[in-house]
């Protein structure tokens, strides 16, 4: 489909990639250096309307990207989004948060409530080979 984004594009930096799906660090927001999509192939725009298989590897895919930010950087919190309403297409928001992001605890589409300290955001931003290769790893072993 031409007009979605998702379908038009990889959506941000592709660490992994199969038949089904596909797992980006996102890059449009550098703010946000942990920041992850888990992409279904597919242009669908409904969860509900994958098969039970789809649905637990796609889940089970989101399920290692977060463990893997959890045990690997520490965030305060992760956040999981799968909203759809801009683009229908499906696909998870993984977004490890950090007490000094600028938005924290809000989400991190609201307003700034103070400006991130460039050695934390330099210091996520240094993991990115690291932290690659392994979500890439985490993604293929799900099957």
């Amino acid at each position: 489909m031409k007009s979605c984004p998702l379908c038009a594009t990889e959506g941000g930096l592709t660490l992994y990639r199969d038949e089904l799906l596909r797992v980006v660090r996102v890059t449009d927001t550098p703010e946000h250096p942990a920041f992850y999509r888990v992409i279904l192939n597919a242009h669908v725009a409904e969860f509900s309307a994958l098969p039970r298989t789809e649905r637990e590897r796609l889940m089970e895919t989101v399920v290692a990207v977060e463990r893997l930010l959890l045990d690997t950087l520490r965030p305060a919190k992760i956040n999981l989004a799968s909203l759809g309403n801009v683009v229908p297409h499906l696909h998870w928001h993984v977004i490890a948060r950090f007490a000094d992001d600028a938005q924290f605890p809000a989400p991190i589409w609201a307003n700034a409530q103070r400006e991130r300290p460039t050695a934390a955001l330099q210091a996520l931003q240094a993991q990115w080979p690291v932290l690659d290769a392994q979500i890439a790893q985490a993604a293929a072993s799900v099957r």
